[in-house]
């Protein structure tokens, strides 16, 4: 078990090119099982997420080739196998697997999946879909039972937006029998990416990115190639890094139309930008001023990136509010960061947060995904080092951070913890 280093104080400079999206590939890879034959994904982000994703297609009959980013997929001989356990509890996004084998088989066995500890995040969205197309749920001992003699599209309208249940519907409908409405469905990029992907397979698909989908089904889906996304949440949180720590950076790889309500912040914030069709040009100016943000379904702030963003407001002046309507959940760095000399307050769902402050190196833990990129960017902006452990969270959903945050200019560094260390690590 690893933890990762920071000496603060290092100046960012340079290019730091964007991976696929990491939000797109939790689904993408899944959907390749609704094909019958080979399925090739390019520009695949090299996290620990893909991999646990493409055991779980092996484990029900798949053959999977990895090479760097692109990964080729062979479900002709994938069997609807129950899926209990073991990785499926690895990560929240392995739900996915309900919609396509649910598509595929006409029925699935999934235990409840796990991943970021982010508080509420109830699926009875993607229940009530699977339900409107003619399948039975049940809860037996801790694992999610689908079955369905058919599907038949309907009209389905989801009481909350959400992106889980959209494109967990939209997997199960595209070979349903008839049409398929999803009305107040999710509007978010990678919803299209993954309609894209399964539109090249075959799938008729009308009106993604409004909040009205409509799905002919079809008997039957083919193989085919598809290039990923860049990931608007790693372009984001390099971005708040530039913002926090940075001289002059550009963000290569990159979709600026995917980050508007990010990138207005930040400007409102204060911080000059240049972008262009595929780059953002990062060069922040000091004092910084404070912003309130309060995170909404696309195309609002994304709760993904609120936790960097708290962080960028500790250097700015005088008092930000962060609300996140989201996940209520997801405050849990606050107290990591108040030991690196934050001064922020938690009053009901929004965190206050007052400045400038000149944050301290200190001992943390990731105790999930944006967490961690939080208090990255923390250890970059303070005094001294910052070790943080929970590094399985971050490695989840950011490839190669260390590598690319040394690239830009960071003092940064992995070491491996000693049994003490891991021991306090597992009791905290």
């Amino acid at each position: 078990m690893e933890k990762m280093l920071i000496e603060g104080g290092h100046t960012l400079n340079g290019k730091v090119r964007i991976s696929g999206a990491k939000n797109s590939a939790v689904a993408l890879l899944p959907a390749a099982i609704l094909a019958d034959s080979d399925v090739t994904i390019e520009g695949l982000p090299e996290i620990s997420d893909v991999n646990t994703l493409g055991d779980l297609l092996e484990e029900i009959g798949g053959k999977v080739k990895q090479d760097g980013q692109t990964v080729h997929i062979d479900p002709s001989q994938m069997v609807s196998m129950p899926l209990p356990n073991g990785k499926v509890k690895k990560l929240r996004a392995s739900y996915y697997f309900m919609g396509a084998m649910l598509g595929k088989f006409n029925q699935a066995v999934i235990g409840l999946p796990g991943g970021c500890n982010l508080g509420p995040r109830p699926i009875d969205q993607h229940i009530k879909g699977f339900e409107a197309l003619g399948a039975e749920v049940t809860n037996e001992q801790g694992a999610i039972y689908i079955r369905a003699k058919e599907l038949v599209g309907t009209r389905i309208y989801l009481d909350v937006v959400s992106v889980g249940a959209t494109i967990n519907i939209m997997l199960a409908a595209v070979k349903a029998k008839g049409k398929t409405i999803i009305e107040n469905a999710a509007k978010e990029p990678e919803i299209i990416d993954v309609a894209t992907l399964l539109t090249n397979m075959g799938a008729k698909i009308k009106g993604v990115g409004t909040d009205v989908i409509r799905i002919e089904g079809v008997e039957s889906l083919h193989g085919c190639r598809h290039t990923i996304i860049p990931d608007r949440i790693e372009a984001g949180t390099y971005a708040i890094a530039a913002a926090a720590a940075g001289n002059e950076v550009i963000i290569d790889n990159v979709i600026p139309q995917h980050l508007e309500s990010v990138l207005a912040k930040l400007r409102e914030m204060g911080v000059e930008m240049q972008a262009a069709d595929e780059q953002l040009l990062i060069t922040p100016k000091n004092p910084l001023k404070s912003v309130d943000i309060k995170t909404l379904v696309y195309p609002g702030f994304p709760t993904d990136l609120q936790q960097p963003f708290t962080t960028l407001l500790t250097k700015a002046e005088n008092t930000g509010v962060v609300t996140d309507t989201i996940y209520s959940g997801r405050l849990k760095h606050i107290d990591e960061l108040r030991r690196m000399n934050a001064i922020i307050k938690v009053e009901g769902g929004s965190a206050i947060v007052s400045g400038p402050v000149q944050l301290e190196g200190a001992r943390v833990t990731a105790n999930e995904l944006r967490a961690g990129a939080s208090l990255v960017i923390a250890g970059l902006m303070a005094n001294g080092i910052t070790e943080i452990t929970g590094l399985d969270h971050i490695d989840r959903g950011y490839e190669k951070i260390t590598e690319k945050l040394l690239n830009l200019g960071a003092n940064v560094w992995r070491e491996e913890m000693t049994d003490h260390e891991i021991e306090q690590f597992q009791n905290s």
